[in-house]
């Protein structure tokens, strides 16, 4: 598995950089960013990604992870991808019959991989990695890709902050388009709805330029009305506290 490793440990990652973007869309919408860049529990970034909480929090503060001492670089990948199959395997968790969820055992693993629970059970105790297509197969039965297992800290963090981001940036787009498309439908009489305000003023006079054009000067114009708001109702709070 050295050259699809090799590969992914020179690729470059920012992964406080992306969360810093996703921040700034979460605020413009008025979400909260500690629920959507929640670090721990299932469904969070370290479960996302297969690293240690510390070890997320340092790369959102954009440190580096704790480092393996000096490992050499193949044993160090070779320990990277068994620790991540035992975090698979300690996380995604069957349901049993009577309700529990318990862990797959190395048999129902090896049977999805393609493999033997034996050859699983001596990757496990010697740290050895196992070839592309086992650790595909392996990968592939918990539900997740290749890169899961070999993406070194960074990368695989930022992996997962990149489809947050996206998903964001197209929820942003689709409401801006919706936004856009409901003045146009309104027709040239017609006034937008209390609840655009000015952005939606903003859509009315931008309903012909392309979509392309128009959505970030939204955005822009959506940004500024929101600080407007905001800075209005601590205003008003001060006033009252007076």
């Amino acid at each position: 598995m050295s050259r699809e490793a090799g590969m992914s440990e020179r690729s470059t990652a920012d992964p406080a950089g992306t969360a810093r973007r996703i921040t700034s869309l979460l605020q413009r919408a008025g979400l909260d960013p500690e629920d959507v860049l929640r670090v721990e529990g299932e469904g969070g970034l370290a479960y996302a990604s297969g690293l240690a909480e510390e070890d997320v929090r340092r790369l959102l503060r954009g440190e580096p992870p704790q480092s393996g001492g000096g490992a050499d670089p193949v044993e160090e990948r070779h320990s990277r991808v068994v620790a991540r199959i035992v975090f698979l395997r300690r996380t995604r968790l069957r349901s049993s019959p009577d309700g529990q969820r318990r862990t797959y055992s190395l048999a129902e693993i090896a049977a999805g991989a393609g493999t033997s629970a034996q050859w699983l059970d001596k990757m496990i105790k010697t740290g050895k990695a196992p070839n592309l297509d086992h650790a595909a197969g392996i990968a592939r039965f918990f539900g997740e890709s290749i890169e899961f297992l070999v993406a070194p800290p960074a990368e695989a963090l930022d992996r997962v902050l990149q489809l947050i981001h996206k998903d964001l940036l197209e929820r942003t787009v689709a409401r801006q388009d919706e936004d856009i498309q409901r003045l146009r439908d309104s027709g040239p009489s017609g006034s937008p709805g209390a609840d655009l305000g000015v952005v939606g003023y903003a859509a009315r006079a931008l309903a012909d330029v392309p979509d392309d054009t128009a959505q970030p000067i939204i955005a822009l114009i959506e940004s500024i009305a929101r600080r407007s708001r905001e800075e209005r109702a601590r205003e008003g709070r001060a006033d009252d506290a007076r």
